[in-house]
């Protein structure tokens, strides 16, 4: 038996096995340790056969060879640890508790080992507190390298996620022996573990006995944190981290109260500008968990440390924290519950503050009013009571200080600090109105805003505006009295002139807020002014007083359109605006485009704020756009004697906007009135039936596809601005025959806008189609009507116009077509006669439509469209320009400028190397559009990319001075931005140009043009400070 027991043992030191743990062991190699744990999983051996394995390594007298042995152990450990058994388990955990006493160039193996262990679900109850004691009475940690001193942290929080109930067996020891292995941590890798650690001890309800104090001491002795992470840190710990960190441990329980609130007052009371923010900070968060009991020792020291850095700090940001600090305290007071027979320590706390910034507040010189009045307001913020108490009292003091200053500047800086204290208020509900603390100084308040609203100054007017704003949001605090004395306040600033822009946008905007909380006031008192102003402008036109009561005809529309903001109203203002536009459609009138446009603005308005309610939005489409077509087709009518008014209506500018406000009005559509109006509009262009159109009495049929009259061709427009702001499931009546006559007319020449309406109108529809036969055959159609028309010298010019669109449509929905097409006009780019225009196409292609392809219209676009278009056409455009003729280079370059242009800048940077020598190229176009384009393009790459621009520093220098000197003052402004941004390049790759750059820089300091001569001041400004000290 003897001789076969030594003929096993003489087997196994001569396997495999053996081998490798010899090569790990003896060779120094750590391929082995890989090799044994994959054997070990596939089955090929058990984890005792690696111990028996290891059997003579393990018990070397030489300490290395017993640290790789173990190392071998738990690294076999780490990858098998699921497949061990509890008996196994057992064993092991015995194994490595007695190794810990082994001599100290083995521990790091052991830990290793134990960490596995601590990931085993097997693990038998009571072994996990056993390894802990083991490690907190055999090892002392801090003298550990970093990376083994992570492994106690990681076998301790490996525990508490797992042994939560036996660790807190423990008591209070387990808090002890965790404070004696951190203690002295410097490492920040273990510091934000052993933060968590501590956080999850306070949180998780661990006993910590007798030892809260020295659990804060072992944590506090960091705050406030001060680490700067080394450069290119391959870690990527930031300061932040383990401030947010340390911040989360000293904030999550009040039994640190007594100890922190000391330390936070010290270093608030500091000079240090970070140990400032982070206590403010911390103390924030404290304030979350704290209740009076822990505050009320401290408060008097708090609250003075608060008041102090606000009054006398220098930092926006200390002051900022110290106001948030100063609210939450005030909100944690609040919050308290108190006994019958307790203090109420908020009453105390708000009436120190009332005491030391009450007196602030009515010193002549104003000097500290505004530091006091945010405190007041940061704790009146904090909670109802405290508003309450607060506004109580210092509203009386800031109305009588009203009054007593008679400067209008003075008296802004009161009004603003009432308005400040006026925001608070909405902040809280009063169930009762006799609750609320504004009631009792309502009818002081009205007075003060109305002195502030009628004083000469138009500061003072804006805040009054601001604040009876406020007021209005109260509810019930403005009487009907009230409100009619401020609908004419608004009233009257709504019509201020020119020098006080301000102050009637801002009334505007206030009357639109008003509007929807007081709708009957504003239809009462202020839509009658209104329409009588109205009705006055249109008997001043009559009268061929044009230039003297435009400007208060056009500030009457502002304001109609800007109080349209509640359904009722909506249904007063819509009528009016659209009867003075019949009014002035009507020819006894003297009235130009700019009028029509300033009606067609306030429509559009209106119709964006009726967007929000879908009863509004169908009152608005269903009575407005019947109106407006109706005025069109009228006007649109051939006459005996022509009339100049009508011919205004066929404007471009008017018709585009037209455009707008039918686009507006459409695309908010729910579908089934969508479908309700297509059914009626559509008709209308197609058969001429005008019976939904008020006063439809025309002299003449309307047929726009097949009148040869471009008046009412150019209404095709109109029908564009609908269909196309349809959403996308609405079916479209007599669409093959629409898409039919839109094709036929986009390529009529005679009239531009009609074929171009025509064109963008059929692209619309394409693009929202659905896939299948009939697009397809629609697409070939149009595709055989470009090539016919690009072949012909006829409508050549429509035929592009044409392609150009439809490309759009396709490009924004990843149609297969598009590539097609986009190749055919990248290779008009050669073409002499249409290259300038194909160049300018690409900027229609890579930009945002406004009237059509939209988003809002319901468009089929595709995201990253951008993107997908410039991966798929650059190469080829790069490759058209090398092989086109000289001439038609710049139509290449102008193309590629416009696409780069528009492209995110994300995307740009990888291509920069490969397309910059283009970009500067395309710099000495005399294209002045490419020189924008380009310039454009380069100057956010100077700031996102210096180091590959770097390369270019002698050409880009000389071409951006040669620029700065351009007949366009958008071409010099431009450059002139290039050349301040190559100051952000390296700078010993600026130096030697620094004297001729500055040389060239006085010329356009003496520009004509003060835009150019600011930008010039600044790049020059920028290049003299290039290598100073500091820069």
């Amino acid at each position: 038996m003897a001789a076969a027991a030594a003929a096993l043992e003489a087997a196994a030191q001569t396997g495999p096995l053996w081998g490798l743990v010899q090569d790990f062991v003896m060779g120094q190699q750590e391929g082995p340790a890989d090799q044994v744990a994959a054997d070990v999983k596939s089955g090929s051996y058990t984890v005792l056969q690696v111990v028996e394995a290891l059997g003579s390594s393990l018990e070397n007298p030489e300490p290395r060879t017993r640290a790789r042995g173990i190392q071998l152990l738990s690294q076999v450990l780490l990858q098998c640890h699921s497949l061990l058994l509890e008996k196994e388990v057992v064993h092991l955990v015995l194994f490595y508790e007695n190794r810990l006493k082994d001599h100290h160039l083995v521990i790091p193996s052991v830990l290793q080992g134990l960490r596995a262990l601590s990931l085993c679900v097997a693990l038998p109850p009571g072994l996990a507190v056993s390894v802990l004691k083991a490690i907190f009475q055999e090892v002392h940690v801090q003298s550990l390298p970093q990376v083994d001193r992570h492994t106690v942290y990681n076998i301790i929080t490996n525990f508490m996620q797992t042994r939560e109930e036996e660790l807190k067996g423990l008591g209070a020891d387990f808090t002890f022996g965790f404070i004696q292995v951190m203690d002295g941590e410097k490492d920040p890798r273990n510091l934000l573990v052993a933060f968590r650690i501590v956080h999850d001890l306070i949180s998780r309800d661990y006993s910590l006995g007798p030892f809260v104090e020295e659990l804060f001491e072992v944590t506090s002795c960091y705050f406030p944190i001060d680490f700067t992470p080394p450069p290119n840190d391959p870690h990527g710990i930031q300061r932040e981290d383990l401030i947010l960190s340390l911040r989360a441990v000293l904030a999550s329980t009040s039994r640190f109260a007594e100890f922190l609130l000391p330390l936070l007052i010290e270093k608030v009371d500091s000079e240090i500008l970070s140990a400032k923010l982070d206590s403010l900070q911390t103390l924030n968060a404290c304030c979350a968990v704290y209740g009076q009991k822990e505050l009320k020792d401290f408060l008097p020291s708090l609250w003075a440390s608060v008041r102090r850095e606000v009054f006398q700090t220098a930092s926006e940001r200390v002051e900022a924290e110290g106001l948030a600090a100063l609210r939450s305290l005030t909100a944690c007071l609040s919050r308290s519950v108190l006994r019958a027979d307790a203090e109420d320590l908020l009453d105390s706390f708000l009436s120190n503050i009332l005491q030391d910034c009450r007196h602030h507040l009515c010193e002549p010189d104003m000097k500290l009013v505004w530091p006091s009045a945010k405190l007041l307001q940061a704790a009146a913020g904090a909670s109802a009571r405290a508003c309450e108490h607060i506004t109580s009292n210092v509203l009386p003091l800031l109305l009588e200080q009203f009054h007593k200053h008679s400067q209008s500047n003075q008296r802004r800086t009161i009004l603003e600090m009432i308005l400040g204290f006026l925001k608070l208020q909405q902040k809280w509900h009063y169930e009762d109105e006799d609750q609320r603390p504004l009631s009792g100084f309502k009818d002081q308040l009205c007075s003060l805003v109305f002195m502030a609203l009628t004083d000469p100054s138009p500061q003072l007017q804006l805040v009054g505006l601001r604040t009876l704003t406020v007021l209005g949001a109260q509810p019930d605090l403005l009487s009907s009295g009230d409100l009619e004395l401020a609908v004419g306040h608004l009233y009257r600033l709504s019509f201020l002139e020119e020098d006080a822009q301000s102050c009637r946008l801002a009334a505007l905007e206030a009357s639109g807020t008003l509007a929807t909380l007081y709708p009957a006031a504003f239809s009462s008192h202020l839509v009658p002014k209104l329409a009588e102003e109205l009705r006055l402008g249109e008997s001043d036109l009559a009268r061929g007083d044009r230039p003297a009561k435009c400007s208060r005809c056009l500030h009457c529309l502002q304001a109609l359109s800007a109080i349209s903001t509640h359904p009722s109203i909506v249904q007063e203002t819509l009528p009016l605006l659209l009867q003075h536009l019949w009014q002035v459609n009507k020819g006894n009138m003297v009235a130009g485009s700019s009028e029509i446009i300033a009606v067609c603005q306030s429509l559009q308005q209106v119709a964006e704020k009726c967007q929000q309610d879908s009863e509004s939005c169908w009152y608005f489409h269903q009575t407005a756009i019947p109106c407006l077509l109706a005025l069109a087709v009228q006007a649109s009518m051939p006459e005996k004697e022509p009339s100049a008014l009508r011919k205004v209506l066929l404007e471009d500018e008017v018709l585009a906007a037209l455009v707008s406000v039918i686009g507006t009005a459409t695309t908010h559509l729910s579908p089934d009135l969508a479908a309700q109006s297509a059914a009626r509009v559509v008709p209308l262009f197609l058969d001429g039936n005008v019976s939904f159109l008020p006063e439809n009495s025309f002299p003449n049929r309307f047929q726009p596809f097949q009148d040869g009259s471009s008046g009412q061709r150019r209404l095709v427009a109109l029908l564009m601005a609908f269909v196309c702001s349809l959403p996308r499931n609405v079916e479209i009546p007599q669409l093959n025959q629409l898409l039919r006559e839109l094709l036929e007319l986009s390529c009529c020449s005679g009239c531009p806008f009609s074929s171009t309406a025509a064109a963008k109108c059929f692209a619309g529809l394409l693009n929202k189609h659905p896939a299948g036969q009939q697009l397809d055959e629609f697409l070939q159609l149009a595709v055989d009507k470009v090539e016919a028309g690009l072949g012909s010298g006829t409508y050549r010019s429509q035929a592009f116009t044409l392609l150009l669109w439809v490309t759009k449509a396709l490009v924004l929905r990843y149609h297969p077509l598009s590539a097609c097409l986009t190749a055919r006009l990248a290779g008009l780019l050669g073409d002499r006669e249409l290259g300038p225009a194909a160049a300018d196409g690409f900027s229609l292609l890579m930009s945002d439509c406004t009237d059509v392809l939209t988003r809002a219209g319901h468009a089929e676009v595709r995201i990253m469209f951008r993107q997908r278009f410039f991966t798929d056409n650059v190469p080829a455009l790069v490759q058209g320009f090398h092989a086109a003729p000289q001439d038609v280079k710049p139509n290449y370059l102008k193309g590629l400028s416009h696409v780069l242009n528009r492209l995110p800048k994300p995307v740009l940077l990888p291509e920069l190397p490969t397309l910059l020598s283009l970009l500067l190229e395309a710099l000495s176009c005399p294209d002045c559009v490419v020189q924008l384009s380009t310039l454009s393009c380069l100057h956010p790459l100077l700031l996102e990319a210096p180091q590959v621009m770097s390369l270019h520093i002698d050409t880009l220098v000389t071409k951006f001075l040669n620029l700065s000197s351009s007949p366009s003052m958008a071409v010099r402004i431009a450059a002139l931005q290039c050349m301040h941004a190559l100051t952000r390049l390296p700078t010993p790759v600026l130096l030697p140009y620094k004297a001729q750059v500055i040389r060239a820089l006085a010329k356009p300091l003496d520009d004509k043009k003060r835009l150019v001569r600011k930008e010039a001041v600044s790049a020059r400004g920028e290049w003299f400070l290039l290598g100073s000290p500091g820069s």
